[in-house]
């Protein structure tokens, strides 16, 4: 299975047409009854009698370290795609250095994955994939399958953000995951079927509010809807203007220092005290003019 996936990698260049029902988030940890994200773990990873993290292998891309019990070069197409991504998002947004590794832990099968996220986190929701960020480390979870590609780009941009940033707020960090899942160039392309999902819903009465998605701090709040809005105002954001870029990437470098800088909707209110009507406008030409690319389904 594994060695029919990865000839379909290198087959494909690393893009492809795929679906991920993964719910993935670094607030994870949040499920398991609204604690502190940092600082929990239920037992060491090397305690006996436990299933462990892959450990045989290793390969570095910059500050990313993909660990596997089965051996992965340098030149492996899932390796060459991290790396590109790991570029795009950097220059994309122009981060500074990362200041923490992302542990990216590549599982052989689904039944070890689980297995160990079980016992690790009990309770967890079933997914494909997790992105968890602690104090101790800053790590991804998944397994080789047919859809591990959008799996770590989605995750990886995750551990990306938070190794270069002091805060990621929730809203950002998922809109900026479903932007970067997106394969290929170039960067922008429509994240399936979304702009047309919320073309519907706005006809149905729905209205987008950055407000109130600033407002969101935890993970099981977010509905749907929510994800696709963040994916929304994250492609309004880079490619409505230069001024709504340029706000963008301001916001990004305050939250290198500051986890809480001041919130992204008061400073397009200072610029465009009718961003909202323009942003209504641009969703509206992308659901019209928007081509799928990848369905992305959450919690399927």
């Amino acid at each position: 299975m594994r060695d029919q996936a990865r000839e379909q990698l290198a087959q494909s260049g690393g893009g492809g047409q795929i679906g991920r029902c993964a719910l993935a988030c670094c607030f994870a940890l949040l499920l398991l009854g609204g604690g502190n994200l940092f600082g929990c773990r239920a037992f060491p990873r090397q305690t006996a009698g436990v299933t462990r993290v892959p450990e045989k292998h290793s390969v570095r891309v910059e500050n990313l370290l993909l660990v596997s019990d089965f051996k992965l070069s340098k030149k492996d197409p899932l390796v060459l795609e991290l790396q590109e991504l790991r570029e795009r998002v950097v220059a994309t947004l122009k981060l500074p250095e990362p200041r923490r590794d992302v542990m990216v832990y590549l599982f052989s099968d689904q039944e070890t994955y689980r297995a160990y996220l079980a016992q690790l986190y009990p309770g967890l929701p079933d997914r494909r994939a997790y992105f968890v960020g602690t104090s101790e480390e800053l790590a991804v979870y998944t397994f080789w399958g047919n859809r591990i590609q959008e799996d770590l780009r989605h995750e990886a941009t995750h551990g990306i953000l938070h190794a270069s940033l002091a805060g990621v707020p929730l809203w950002l960090d998922e809109g900026l995951a479903e932007y970067f899942e997106v394969p290929g160039s170039p960067v922008g392309g429509m994240n399936g079927d979304y702009p047309q999902q919320l073309a519907m819903a706005t006809s149905n009465g729905w209205r987008p509010d950055l407000d109130r998605l600033e407002s969101i701090e935890e993970f099981t709040s977010l509905q749907r809807i929510d994800y696709q809005e963040s994916w929304a105002w994250v492609h309004y954001l880079l490619h409505s203007s230069p001024e709504t870029r340029q706000e963008l990437l301001a916001y990004i470098v305050d939250l290198r220092d500051s986890p809480q800088p001041e919130r992204l909707a008061s400073r397009l209110e200072g610029i465009t005290p009718a961003y909202s009507d323009r942003f209504l406008s641009y969703m509206s030409s992308m659901g019209i003019s928007g081509s799928a690319v990848i369905r992305a389904a959450h919690g399927e």
